[in-house]
């Protein structure tokens, strides 16, 4: 029988009682997790296979971040559809800060090539923060005659059609920093995608095409060893890996640069204080002299930021490409 008057009252009231006990009993459970976190590992997912410019990013980062953030660190390679399948990984993933990703430019070029992407860039995933930039190197084969960018450009011009570059596959920062090349310089060439950058550097060297941009430490060697000749590095500045090579832009392509980045991500959803703690640690990590020598070696420039820096670059980027990608036709085929 339903109570009426003042035990009514006093039945809804200990209802309410009841239910606000039980709020402020999840608020603190909640509080409690946040504040213990991390009290278990934290896996990082690589959208890649193992050896490629993301995966090395993070295995590089992963031991001092993980000390810095007071837990262990393993890393999960889940590669395909262009980096997509593993970023969507950790879209899907639960948003407690036990499972991160990292991933490349590809995340702003991705979009913008993909028909039907799995996840919305803005809204499924939380950027963490920067982790590094890597330039690109534009490498000739010696069966190509130009010995800079200017004597290639004008061999480009001059038989257009002719010439092919060779890139890790399509919609790779290969493939993107070459198609960049070619707006800006307005340089025709052929686009011949392999699976990874190592199988177009070997075709590069073997006349099978004429050019790659490979990352500057995969071209390094074979620099050195004379198989390749590098003209330009991608970036606003030369590398100290290369440093007696010119930029691409003071080689004679003005207004040229590319640099790939590399980003870590959480879900979106993920509390505000987690997401404080992993972008805290990671820049801890980022800032230690012996972190910055290792990736420096491997050509990486350490880039820690805030969180929303590094969600204002990703919405940025997105922009830039979409624009560029839709005006010169390109696609992921």
């Amino acid at each position: 029988m339903r109570p009426t008057g003042h035990r009514f009252t006093q039945a809804l009231s200990l209802t309410k009682r009841a239910a606000l006990v039980a709020a402020l009993s999840l608020v603190g459970f909640a509080a409690h997790a946040q504040a213990a976190y991390p009290s278990k590992p934290v896996k990082l997912v690589v959208p890649y296979a193992p050896g490629g410019s993301v995966d090395i990013a993070a295995r590089l980062v992963s031991e001092e971040w993980a000390k810095a953030l007071g837990t262990t660190m393993y890393i999960e390679n889940k590669g395909g559809a262009g980096g997509n399948i593993g970023v969507d990984q950790v879209a899907k993933s639960a948003a407690d800060g036990y499972t991160v990703g990292i991933q490349s430019v590809s995340l702003a070029i991705n979009p913008a090539l993909t028909a039907r992407m799995p996840y919305d860039t803005l809204k499924d995933i939380a950027p963490v923060g920067m982790v590094a930039s890597s330039q690109h190197v534009l490498v000739v084969g010696n069966h190509v005659p130009a010995k800079n960018v200017k004597e290639l450009v004008a061999l480009l011009k001059a038989d257009p059609g002719k010439y092919s570059y060779g890139s890790a596959g399509a919609g790779s920062t290969f493939h993107m920093s070459a198609e960049l090349f070619k707006a800006v310089a307005d340089a025709p060439m052929t686009h011949i995608p392999y699976r990874g950058g190592g199988p177009a550097l070997m075709d590069t060297m073997a006349g099978q095409v004429a050019l790659s941009f490979p990352v500057l430490a995969a071209a390094k060697p074979h620099v050195q060893s004379g198989k390749l000749r590098a003209l330009g590095v991608t970036g606003a500045q030369r590398s100290a890996l290369m440093p007696d090579v010119p930029t691409i832009a003071e080689a004679g392509v003005p207004g040229y640069q590319f640099e790939t980045w590399f980003m870590v991500f959480a879900p979106a959803g993920t509390p505000q204080p987690v997401l404080d703690k992993l972008n805290a640690s990671l820049n801890k990590a980022l800032s230690l002299a012996p972190l910055q020598e290792r990736m420096g070696r491997e050509g990486y420039d350490p880039t820690p930021s805030t969180a929303v820096d590094a969600k204002l670059r990703l919405q940025k980027e997105l922009g830039q490409w979409a624009q560029l990608i839709k005006s010169r036709g390109i696609t992921a085929e």
